[in-house]
């Protein structure tokens, strides 16, 4: 096996655990990270999480496990041809995810506007408490005590979320830090006003290609788009024009296989290239050279940059807005809605393991643990949760 690159993250030099374990004999500290991650509640629930349909409209459009696992083939393949570390950048990968609520962006947008009195929601900040709170299985611990590198990767896989001034950057500019990260950095330094390692960028990217690559075969078998209004598209219709150039009678299904493995290829291909590229160009020799950059080092070249805006334009018009999807999605924004005011009301409908200790009701404690159990709910449970609590007609037929 080839020596890890200089700017590789390095397990023996992490900066360890807040809460302090024995190593194991036979695992570095970022496969046990993995392997916890795997083993968590949260991932499990992400089965019957969905992105863009719900779960009962077919057993083959994509959930959030299921892409959270394409994200890790798709960042362990750069990171293994960066030379970069495959273990954390597969657990950043697998996490990456685990914030999400049900009913995918529709279900955050929501739980958001329900909480906007109380800090509002965020699905990263909701990952970092989940890692470091809300799981509850090890008796030394809440949370799975992970290690620094993959708790900053959660943080800040895309890019710093502070200035180097302490102002909010990135995705936070207009509202500010959520609350569960500028209280978890109070006691636990991440390095908010900087990169995360290369490997937590890899992750990043990866989550790109698998989205965008993913969309567009899940938008066609569901028949939101067809393959020729695809032909215009950057990078798609390259690849639809080579498989029908190859093979000029080959079956709808495999044509949109063949098309979408390109898609993934071509955009693995262009990191890669260009990553070694910018590492060069920043002279970028260790892990914490990376942290230090100005500009990401993981990323697409300028002209794929641009291509992949037009085809994540193309997504968002013909899949995202589509009206099919739009009502769904309306009446997904409906059921956490209707549960978050639910819960509100009348807090002992909460599961007992889920009720406090006290609250009044409008304390933004008691509104933050409804909003933590809502966000935990895969698809299938919400709506069973809506059933129950309102005995109407089910919203999705």
């Amino acid at each position: 096996m080839a020596d890890p690159a200089p700017f590789a993250s390095n397990p023996l030099a992490s900066r360890g655990r807040f809460v302090t374990e024995h190593d194991a004999a036979d695992r570095s500290p970022f496969q046990r990270d993995r392997d916890r991650i795997i083993h968590s509640a949260a991932f499990r629930r992400l089965k019957h999480k969905t992105q863009v349909f719900v779960y009962h409209e077919g057993d083959h459009y994509r959930t959030r496990l299921t892409h959270s696992l394409e994200v890790a083939q798709v960042a362990r393949s750069i990171a293994r041809a960066l030379r970069l570390n495959e273990d954390l950048t597969e657990a950043l990968s697998l996490a990456h995810d685990l914030g999400h609520t049900p009913f995918g962006h529709a279900g955050e947008r929501e739980l958001d506007e329900c909480m906007s009195d109380y800090g509002g929601f965020d699905h990263n900040a909701q990952a970092l408490r989940l890692v470091t709170s809300l799981e509850r299985r090890y008796a030394g611990f809440d949370g799975l005590n992970l290690t620094w590198e993959t708790l900053e990767g959660l943080v800040k896989h895309n890019g710093p979320v502070l200035d180097t001034d302490g102002t909010p950057a990135g995705r936070y500019v207009e509202r500010g830090l959520p609350h569960a990260i500028v209280e978890f950095a109070q006691s636990h330094d991440l390095h908010l006003d900087s990169y995360a390692s290369a490997e937590a960028q890899i992750a990043a990217i990866s989550d790109d290609i698998a989205y965008n690559a993913h969309d567009i075969d899940d938008g066609l078998r569901a028949g939101l788009f067809e393959v020729k209004t695809l032909l215009d598209v950057p990078i798609a219709g390259k690849a639809i024009r080579e498989v029908e150039d190859m093979w000029p009678e080959l079956d709808r299904h495999r044509v949109i296989h063949e098309t979408v493995r390109r898609v993934i290829s071509w955009m693995i291909f262009d990191v890669i290239a260009q990553t070694r590229i910018n590492a060069q160009a920043n002279n970028v020799d260790s892990a914490d050279a990376v942290r230090k950059s100005r500009s990401a080092i993981v990323g697409f070249s300028p002209q794929m940059n641009q291509d992949n805006a037009k085809l994540q334009a193309f997504l968002a018009e013909h899949m995202y807005q589509h009206e099919k999807v739009m009502a769904i999605m309306h009446r997904a924004r409906r059921v956490v809605r209707d549960l978050f005011q639910a819960y509100s009301s009348d807090p002992a409908q909460l599961p007992a393991d889920w009720r406090d200790h006290g609250y009044s009701r409008g304390d933004s404690r008691q509104a933050r643990q409804i909003c933590d159990f809502i966000a935990g709910m895969t698809d299938r449970y919400a709506l069973d949760e809506h059933k129950r609590l309102f005995d109407l007609d089910p919203l999705f037929r």
